[in-house]
């Protein structure tokens, strides 16, 4: 029984990283956008693969979002075009 020395792997690196979890940061719960948000934030996409601050700031208040939350699907939607090139 051999393993490649990753504690990932191992029934302790599994309670490691769960107890390391506890004690930090609770992680964000994950944002499920409606259709019509995505709709929006696709056209603009197809418009802009960049947003500034003053567009990402009208764009999150018309979706009712964070800036945060925009930002970070765009980052994701260029990554995702990336990969489809």
């Amino acid at each position: 029984d051999e393993s490649s020395g990753y504690e990932s792997e191992s029934a302790g690196g599994e309670r490691a990283a769960a107890a390391g979890r506890s004690r930090g940061r609770q992680r964000r719960a994950r944002t499920a956008f409606t259709s019509e948000q995505v709709c929006r934030l696709e056209k603009t996409f197809q418009r802009q693969k960049y947003l500034g601050a003053s567009e990402r700031r009208k764009l999150a208040a018309a979706l009712q979002l964070s800036e945060i939350q925009i930002k970070t699907w765009f980052q994701n939607r260029r990554m995702k075009l990336k990969r489809q090139i």
